[in-house]
């Protein structure tokens, strides 16, 4: 059942995350516009995904506000790592492929691939008590 609903979650934080970069893009196509949108769109997701995760996912009742944010630090340090996938795939197939939607599709890849990694990371580190 975790396994499901950690996936529902992993899909409606990437629905999230592609949906804010598309809104980004729509407010802003400059120079950097791309590196701008992969970060708005990683921190909708990010913070959804952080809510869902600790309720539902590990069942944490953070003891304090202080507690909670030093949750969410770790469980954003742990996301380190897999952004870095999910951006390499979002910018790889940006510059590969002369399609506008091929940076979603690199995006959905990475994310699944960095969401399957952050699950153990997140049980080993964040939320092991």
């Amino acid at each position: 059942m975790i396994a499901i609903r950690y996936t529902l979650f992993a899909l409606l934080s990437t629905a999230l995350n592609i949906a804010f970069q598309y809104i980004s893009f729509l407010i802003y196509e400059g120079f950097l516009s791309l590196y701008i949108a992969m970060f708005v769109g990683t921190a909708a997701g990010l913070i959804s995904k952080y809510i869902l995760d600790k309720k539902y996912i590990f069942f944490h009742i953070p003891k304090s506000k202080k507690d909670d944010g030093k949750k969410f630090f770790l469980y954003s340090l742990m996301g380190v790592f897999t952004t870095f996938i999910f951006w390499g795939f979002e910018i790889g197939f940006d510059t590969i492929f002369e399609n506008e939607n091929a940076k979603y599709l690199g995006a959905i890849i990475g994310l699944s691939i960095g969401y399957i990694v952050k699950y153990y990371l997140d049980k080993r580190f964040v939320f092991k008590d």
